[in-house]
C-alpha cells in the first residue's frame, strides 16, 4: 500500500525538519507550506519532503485540501494527516497503516487524552452519540483515498478537518480509533489562536456538521 503523510505547516521552521525525519520511513511526506514567512519550505524539502507552497494563507483546511490533491496526483492508496508542530507521536503511524490495510477499513481516527476547549467537548459529545467517535477534531487521522475520491474533496466549508471523516461516518464506512498521546508545543501557542476565536471557529464547524447531517437524513 502506497501511503502519504500530509503535514500542513505555517511558520514551523523550528520543528518541521524533525517531524519530516520522524515520519518519512512510513511513506511519501507532503508538507503544505501555507505561505510561511520563515524557512519552513526549505527545511522540509531538505529533510526529504515533497513541498506544496501557497502564495497566500489558506488556513488549516485549505492546506490539507492541497495536500490531498497532491497525494491524489501521486497515486497513493492512503493518506495520514499529521501535525507539523511536534505534538503528535510518530510511534502510532505503523498501527494506523496496519489498520488501513484491513479489508473494508477506510478511516482511522486519532483520539487525544482530552479536548482542549469547550467547543471541542460539545462537538465530541455529539459525534460520540451519533457515531461512537470520541474525538472528531484530532488532527491525526488516516484515510483510504477511495473515501476522498468518492467525496470529491477534503473540505469545502472550513470544517477544521472534520468534513471528509464525517462524510465517511455517515456513509457507514469501516473505521477504527487509536489513542494519540499529545506533547505540548514548545512555543506554547495554540494552532487556532485565542480561546475565544478558537471556540467560535469550532462551534461554526459543529453547526455545519449538524446541517450536513440534516441534509443527509432528508436525502435518504
Amino acid at each position: 500500500m502506497k501511503v502519504a503523510i500530509v503535514i500542513p505547516a505555517y511558520n514551523e521552521s523550528s520543528t518541521i525538519s524533525q517531524v519530516v525525519n520522524q515520519v518519512k520511513q512510513i511513506g511519501i511526506v507532503i508538507v503544505v507550506d501555507d505561505a510561511s514567512s520563515d524557512a519552513t519550505s526549505e527545511l522540509a524539502e531538505k529533510a526529504g519532503a515533497v513541498v506544496v507552497r501557497h502564495n497566500s494563507n489558506r488556513g488549516y483546511d485549505g492546506a490539507l485540501q492541497s495536500g490531498f490533491e497532491k497525494a491524489d496526483q501521486l497515486g497513493v492508496d492512503s493518506v495520514i494527516t499529521f501535525d507539523a508542530d511536534g505534538q503528535h507521536d510518530p510511534a502510532v503511524l505503523d498501527k494506523i497503516v496496519a489498520d488501513l490495510k484491513v479489508p473494508g477499513m477506510c478511516l482511522v481516527l486519532g483520539i487525544r487524552p482530552a479536548p482542549a476547549r469547550l467547543a471541542e467537548a460539545v462537538f465530541n459529545f455529539w459525534t460520540r452519540l451519533r457515531f461512537g467517535v470520541n474525538d472528531i477534531l484530532c488532527g491525526l487521522k488516516g484515510y483510504r483515498m477511495d473515501l476522498y475520491r468518492q467525496h470529491g474533496c477534503f473540505d469545502h466549508v472550513g470544517s477544521i478537518g472534520t468534513e471528509l471523516a464525517l462524510s465517511g461516518l455517515r456513509g457507514d464506512c469501516g473505521f477504527t480509533t487509536i489513542y494519540v498521546p499529545i506533547s505540548d508545543r514548545d512555543d506554547g501557542q495554540a494552532r487556532f489562536g485565542s480561546s475565544f476565536r478558537a471556540n467560535i471557529r469550532i462551534f461554526r464547524a459543529f453547526l455545519l456538521a449538524i446541517w450536513e447531517d440534516v441534509k443527509f437524513f432528508i436525502s435518504r
